[in-house]
Order: structure tokens, then C-alpha cells, then sequence
């Protein structure tokens, strides 16, 4: 029996819900609870399902970027029961022992064999203007040698406009590019189509774990730039030093560590620089108290933290938004898996487009290289192309 993958299965239990006018599906695809993809086949998310503190449900979902101390926006939804593809088998896990749903069930055994491709689209982008990002950069470096801060995550944004079936490009674009952390929601109030890299926070029970990238350079260069870099290889070690920082606050004492710092990692159309702090949770911390002691995410704000985004928040043109927030799945008995919501394109309902893209900027950074970064780091999305059915 051929087993479907996760974009085609996300794309037939979309047509399945819309015929039963159920709520959507939702997916992860990628590295994500240990596993390979993970689906609801059908959830409400909406404005304002925040992430609970202690789940007893599946939650899945998005936080929006927003300042330290400032209480973020959110989507989300929650859920029974999910399917899990590991070891190239789909399996129902729910969290009360209930049986998967017999259309969920119809809907994997039509997909074998497989069905043609379904839904069309295309994209219009429109590029940031050069000059104010420079400008902000250039800020940035102004506020790096008056002492203000030690280096910060400045962005831009392209723009655009979706022609076509909002999943249909979601599909398309994971599966050319294969992200490690993809993600899909949808609802009434528009879609998001993530295509990250980078892992934000990864629970289970007491132990938690972050991965920050810091260091970018394009595909087409030798990767072992990165590790030589002084630029690339401080900005990853400050923002290493920031989420140890941020970990510390709700970790055992003496359970921080480093198991893994400035690893060359591959991802769409570019080589980054990862690293790996590991922590061991103080007892009875919940999703609430974890998400206050590492929000937002260390990689896109700056070093010290506080300062870094109260700065930003004046260099940047436009708000961020789900851009910079966080994406994923939370669930019972401590199961908590964000991505950091980079490479993320939001849609409109009316099909407008918007990508966040941007860099972290050191005292030895040039403005128009940073110009470049951003485009590199868009360029797996803007570039992309519907596949065309076989």
C-alpha cells in the first residue's frame, strides 16, 4: 500500500472537511514530536486559543512576535486526537484512547493509490525598499558602539498577492524545499504557510531544549565560511549566552548546557550556524511560566534582550506580527514543540501576502551584505513555483 505524504494527506482531509463542513486541518511537517509530520485532521483555530498552561488536549497553533513584558497575539485550536507519520506509517494518537474518525479513516483509504494533485496558485512579490533597511542597520550599528546593545535582529518585509488555493502553495513549497519545521494553519481569518529552519523551544516532561541559528550564508558557498567567520560565529555565541540566560530562570540550578555549539547545518537555499542549549525544568513549571522566561525568542531580538526590542521596535518599519512569534503543537504530560516562525508567509483572506526576512547585525556587520542575507533567506519562497501534477 502506498502511504501517502503529509502534503497530500493534508490536501485530501482539506476536501474531505470542506464536503462534511468541518474545520480544516492543520499540519507540522518536518521534524516534529520525534516524528516525521503531524496532522489534526480537522481543528478550529482562531484568534485568541492561547497555548494552556498544562494541556490536556492537543493544542496547535501560533504566537505573534511581541516585546518582552507585552502579552502576544495568538492562533489557535484544540484537539482529541492526531495523526502521526513515523517510521513511514500514519498512526492515530489521542490523549483519551478514542478511535481514530471513520472519515479520517475513509480519507487514508482513498489515497491508495494515490489521487492527481489538486488546487492551482500564483504569486506576485514585491521586494522591500533597500534604503530604509540599510538605515536601520546602520542605526543598529550606531546603537552597538554607544554600548545600547551587543548585536540585534533587525527586519523588512516582502509583500504580495496569492492567486490561487492558499494549501496548494503551502504543499508546493514544503515539499520542493523540505524545511525542517513546516507548518500549516488555516482558518476564517486567513492562513499561515511557515517554512522554518529553526526550533524554538522542544519539551518533553522536565527537559526542554532550544536550537538558535545565528550565521547565514547562501548555498552555493563553502560552508566551512561560517565556522571561521569571527562575524557569524559571535553573533551564534551571544545568542547562545541569551537563551542559557532565558533557560536558567526556570531551570534546575547547574542543568544548563551546550551540548552542540556551532554546528554547520543545511536548510532551503542556505548553510547556518545552529547551536543546542539543553535544560533540565524546576518542578511544576508550566507552559505559562516557560514561555515568560524565553519570549520572545533570543535569535530574533539582540543582546541584552529588553533593550535590543525596545530599539527595534523603533528601527522597523513595519510590525512583525506572527513573523518572529512562534508555531507548533503543545499537549499533555509536558509535550511542548515551537518553531521559531521565520521563512513564515502569512495570507489574507483576500490573498495578500507578507514574508518577514531580516538578520542579526554585530558590530563588524556591512549594511549591504545584510541587505543581501535578506534576500538570500527569501529566496526559497519568492522563487518558488506550483509544481505541476504528473
Amino acid at each position: 500500500m502506498t502511504v501517502p505524504t503529509p502534503v497530500e494527506l493534508v490536501q485530501a482531509l482539506h476536501a474531505r472537511a470542506v464536503r462534511e463542513s468541518l474545520p480544516p486541518p492543520a499540519a507540522l511537517v518536518g521534524r516534529w514530536l520525534d516524528a516525521d509530520a503531524v496532522i489534526a485532521p480537522s481543528i478550529d483555530v482562531r484568534p485568541g486559543v492561547a497555548l494552556p498552561d498544562l494541556p490536556d488536549r492537543f493544542w496547535l497553533g501560533a504566537i505573534s512576535y511581541a516585546p518582552p513584558g507585552q502579552t502576544p497575539d495568538v492562533v489557535g485550536g484544540l484537539c482529541s486526537g492526531l495523526l502521526v507519520l513515523r517510521d513511514n506509517a500514519w498512526a492515530w494518537e489521542s490523549v483519551d484512547g478514542s478511535a481514530c474518525p471513520p472519515w479520517v479513516l475513509q480519507t487514508l483509504s482513498d489515497l491508495s493509490p494515490l489521487p492527481p494533485r489538486s488546487g492551482s496558485w500564483s504569486a506576485t512579490w514585491s521586494p522591500p525598499d533597500k534604503k530604509p533597511h540599510v538605515d536601520a542597520v546602520a542605526r543598529c550599528l550606531d546603537a552597538i558602539a554607544d554600548g545600547e546593545v551587543y548585536q540585534a535582529c533587525v527586519c523588512t518585509r516582502f509583500t504580495g498577492v496569492l492567486d490561487g488555493d492558499p494549501l496548494a502553495f503551502f504543499c508546493d513549497v514544503a515539499a520542493s524545499s523540505r524545511p525542517a519545521k513546516a507548518a500549516w494553519l488555516s482558518g476564517a481569518w486567513g492562513s499561515i504557510a511557515s517554512f522554518s529552519p529553526e526550533q524554538f523551544l522542544d519539551r518533553r516532561g522536565g527537559e526542554v531544549s532550544s536550537s538558535p541559528i545565528k550565521g547565514t550564508v547562501p548555498a552555493h558557498v563553502d560552508p566551512s565560511v561560517l565556522s571561521v567567520s569571527a562575524k557569524d560565529t559571535a553573533e551564534n555565541v551571544m545568542i547562545v549566552d541569551l537563551v542559557r540566560n532565558d533557560l536558567g530562570r526556570v531551570a534546575r540550578t547547574g542543568s544548563v548546557r551546550v551540548p552542540d555549539l556551532l554546528s554547520v547545518v543545511p536548510a532551503p537555499g542556505l548553510w547556518h550556524l545552529v547551536s543546542t542549549v539543553r535544560a533540565t525544568l524546576a518542578p511544576a513549571i508550566g507552559n505559562d511560566a516557560l514561555l515568560a522566561a524565553t519570549w520572545p525568542p533570543a535569535s530574533v531580538t539582540g543582546t541584552p534582550k529588553i533593550r535590543a526590542a525596545e530599539l527595534l521596535a523603533g528601527w522597523e518599519e513595519h510590525e512583525r506580527g506572527v513573523y518572529c512569534g512562534g508555531i507548533g503543537v503543545a499537549g499533555p504530560d509536558g509535550l511542548l514543540d515551537l518553531s521559531v516562525a521565520i521563512r513564515t508567509v502569512v495570507v489574507g483572506p483576500d490573498g495578500a501576502l507578507t514574508l518577514g526576512v531580516g538578520g542579526g547585525i554585530t558590530a563588524d556587520s556591512d549594511p549591504d551584505a545584510e541587505w543581501q542575507e535578506c534576500l538570500d533567506k527569501a529566496a526559497s519562497i519568492v522563487d518558488a513555483l506550483p509544481v505541476t501534477p504528473h
